[in-house]
């Protein structure tokens, strides 16, 4: 697993949405676009990461900012969250979960001493251009929304 890192060019991609409409990388041409990997909507550290994006989405728009949830659930699964959570912005399905091979978040993981493959949890910061402005990777769930505020206004 080897994860792309600020400066690396970011991969073009086109996912299906909670709509079921296809949505690309280049749809969001001359705005920053922040990629959040998360692993399971409806999870309790997933849905706290999404309630805080949530809450500063407004924030985020103002400085030209798009967030994009991807995890490897099935469409059918995204409306679900976003309508508990009343989520207010994009998430995509990535059931073969080439997009976060991709990015190189798609790797083995331990749980309860159980070894699998499945998605660590890293975000990233796409300049205008399409190259990786910034990586997250260290942060608790329910900070993750405040450590991009704190990136974005440094």
């Amino acid at each position: 697993m080897k994860t792309l890192q600020a400066g690396d060019k970011a991969p073009q991609f086109s996912l299906q949405n909670q709509d079921d409409k296809t949505v690309s990388l280049t749809d969001f041409s001359g705005k920053k676009v922040l990629v959040y990997f998360y692993p399971k909507a409806m999870t309790p550290g997933c849905t706290v990461q999404a309630q805080g994006l949530r809450d500063v989405n407004e924030e985020l728009k103002a400085k030209n900012v798009v967030v994009l949830g991807v995890s490897p659930d099935a469409v059918k699964r995204l409306p679900k969250f976003i309508e508990k959570e009343n989520l207010n912005f994009t998430l995509l399905s990535d059931e073969d979960h080439a997009v976060a091979d991709a990015f190189g978040v798609w790797g083995p993981k331990k749980f309860m001493g159980k070894e699998y493959d499945g998605i660590h949890r890293q975000t990233f910061l796409i300049d205008e251009n399409g190259v990786i402005e910034h990586v997250f990777n260290k942060f608790k769930t329910k900070e993750h929304h405040t450590v991009v505020l704190d990136y974005l206004n440094s």
